[in-house]
């Protein structure tokens, strides 16, 4: 085959389910030799944790390999304690009848059972034996009472542990016992990791537009030794086909797996593919899944070869459903079973036809139910993985499921975690992540997990059962009062009471770049052509809040250039304000600042947390509730440091409704 050019573009071969994929590929490593345990080899006991026998292992000696006393005390012959009882105790005659013996001393030879010491009264007998002692009984012992028995562990040529057992620390402590100072165990597999890509930077670099950091091979890693495997994490590549072929076949020679990331698309830079094909066999370039869709998998040279998509969800995701499990098979073993729950789905959630969907999600416990909380992002959100709680499979063909659906998850932290999380869905603020953080740091135990859907959203999840609490700032139009109207109007009526806690006064206004060189000051600006607006999702309070004060200047919505460009959180806004990608919108002063952005404050409003009573009385939030009362709390400082913030009525019930 002839080399690639960097200007002639891949074409995927397949895309074809997972289960046809890993079929294929499977078939081309069993052709190769490498569906089994690579090999063995034969290490000292103190590295063997978690390795497999590779053949069985018998016993060289006995455990214990002498009759051994299991008590302080005394060794005697059973039959010359016979007949001893409190009212006609007997004496022995020590040194002769009963022999001292510590735990573990050897039993003397003739004697067949010990006495502990408390049973036990040293007495003498000076009309009799000068000079004597004995010992007196006041009952009878059987034979080999209190003795460990010669074998009573192991019996040398004995099957201490069979072939394909994982080592545990009480395995180590066996084999040593019965003799072995090393263990045959099948080896670690080695893998390679290659990043590829010109616009890679190692993490620390001086960035500029159009870097990226490259952590892919750092998180790639981790998994394949979170596997077992040796990891060797080869330099970047840039984008040339014959330096990253080059670059393969020499880790291919001392590699058991090579994984390239990035390269496995269909671009014009995509060599993955090409190369797999000219150093060995290509069986599938594209799968039906999503995340992880242009996915290289091959055999060369002896080796297995995969291309993992450059995304780092999709390199995460496919490395961890497709490449991990053969490497556990690799050394024998079984890849660990995730638990499942479960739970109902908060919102309705979309999914491509004709490819499974690997969905990342939130959990908690509300009440007697599990809820999911699907997270926002594409494939190269990293942070809806950091977040994520577990995984819902939407299947291929189907169009996803509606909100209130019940979905099967599988974990990623424990269901005792999961039990222990306070889940708030609603409006976006800075301070949710602050005092996340503090409830960690006093309550390691417990996670505040925030979903951010705006006001209104969070108001309907406790309409629906589905949060333990919602952050909210709906402003009324007709009152001018914050969320009490809201909440009469969505909760009281279906039987939702609550508290309204005080949590934080905040400054909201226009966020707008260093030195506001387009002096933007009003509303009236946004009206302006040279103007480009950036704008929360509906059901936000920060959208109504907008709405309401264009209605108030008679301001059509629809002149805004940007109005509809929606972003949900404060931060996001800032940060597109930050890229120029806008010239402004609306937030809170602590996003600007985070982002060292200029602001233009309009209003200053009240966000509050909307508590039902059931959680605000119960055990669960009570840490939480405790941290945002505390009048000298380090959170409340900390918010105050922030800046635009201001805590006069944190922690205060507002209303009861």
């Amino acid at each position: 085959m002839s080399e690639q050019t960097p200007h002639e573009r891949n074409i995927y071969l397949h895309d074809v389910a997972l289960d046809a994929a890993l079929d294929n590929w499977h078939a081309a490593l069993q052709e190769q030799g490498l569906w089994g345990p690579l090999g063995v080899e034969t290490i000292p006991l103190d590295q063997a944790l978690g390795r497999v026998t590779a053949e069985p292992v018998w016993a060289r000696i006995s455990s214990p390999h002498y009759h051994a006393a299991a008590m302080d005390g005394y060794a005697v012959r059973s039959d010359e304690t016979r007949g001893a009882t409190e009212t006609q105790p007997r004496l022995l005659h020590v040194g002769q009848q009963a022999i001292p013996v510590d735990t573990g001393d050897p039993l003397p030879a003739g004697m067949n059972a010990v006495i502990m010491i408390e049973q036990t009264q040293r007495v003498r007998r000076p009309d009799e034996d000068p000079g004597e002692d004995y010992i007196e009984i006041l009952s009878a012992v059987a034979p080999w009472a209190d003795v460990r028995a010669m074998g009573e562990d192991m019996v040398a040529t004995e099957l201490t542990l069979p072939a394909n057992h994982c080592l545990r620390p009480q395995d180590l402590g066996a084999i040593a016992g019965c003799g072995h100072t090393r263990v045959t165990v099948y080896r670690r597999p080695r893998v390679a990791i290659l990043p590829t890509g010109t616009e890679l930077v190692k993490p620390g670099s001086g960035l500029r537009p159009g870097d990226i950091i490259e952590y892919n091979s750092l998180m790639l890693g981790a998994q394949a030794e979170e596997a077992g495997c040796i990891v060797t994490r080869l330099p970047i590549q840039a984008d040339d086909y014959a330096a990253i072929k080059a670059a393969v076949a020499e880790a291919l020679e001392t590699h058991d797996l090579v994984a390239v990331n990035a390269g496995s698309s269909a671009g014009s830079e995509d060599f993955t593919s090409a190369i797999v094909a000219e150093l060995g066999e290509l069986r599938v370039h594209g799968i039906a899944i999503r995340p992880g869709h242009p996915v290289v998998l091959g055999v060369a040279r002896g080796k297995a070869l995969v291309g993992v998509p450059g995304f780092p969800v999709s390199a995460a995701m496919t490395f961890d459903l497709i490449v991990k499990p053969l490497l556990y098979r690799w050394q024998g073993l079984q890849p660990p079973e995730r638990p499942t729950v479960e739970a109902t789905l908060t919102r309705k959630t979309l999914s491509p036809l004709g490819e499974d969907h690997f969905l990342r999600v939130t959990l908690g416990q509300v009440g007697e139910r599990f809820v999911a909380t699907p997270l926002g992002g594409g494939a190269g959100v990293l942070m809806s993985l950091v977040k994520a709680d577990g995984i819902v499979t939407i299947p291929r063909f189907s169009e996803g499921y509606d909100a209130g659906a019940t979905v099967r998850v599988e974990l990623l932290r424990p269901l005792s975690g999961i039990r222990r999380t306070i889940v708030a869905i609603g409006s976006h603020d800075m301070t949710l992540d602050v005092l996340a953080d503090q409830l960690r740091r006093a309550h390691p135990q417990l996670t505040l997990s925030s979903a951010h859907v705006g006001s209104l959203g969070g108001l309907l999840a406790l309409q629906r059962g589905e949060a333990h609490l919602a952050g909210s700032h709906l402003l009324d139009e007709e009152s001018g009062e914050y969320n009490v109207d809201a909440v009469r109007r969505l909760l009281t009526p279906h039987g939702v009471h609550v508290v309204l806690l005080g949590f934080v006064g905040r400054e909201q206004g226009l966020i707008v770049p260093k030195g506001n060189p387009k002096a933007i000051h009003a509303f009236e600006d946004l009206l302006r052509e040279d103007v480009v607006f950036v704008n929360r999702q509906r059901g936000a309070g920060t959208r109504v809040l907008l709405d309401y004060a264009l209605k108030q200047r008679n301001l059509d919505a629809r002149a805004i250039t940007g109005y509809e460009r929606q972003e949900y959180t404060h931060l996001a806004v800032a940060a597109a304000v930050k890229s120029g990608a806008a010239d402004c919108g609306l937030g809170i002063l602590a996003a600007a600042r985070a982002l060292d952005l200029d602001f233009v404050s309009l209003f200053h409003e009240r966000y509050d947390l909307v508590i039902p009573v059931e959680y605000y009385e119960g055990e669960l939030l009570a840490p939480l509730l405790e941290i945002i009362r505390r009048p000298d709390a380090a959170f409340r400082q900390m918010v105050q440091a922030m800046g635009g913030y201001d805590t006069a009525h944190m922690g205060e019930v507002l209303a009861e409704l």
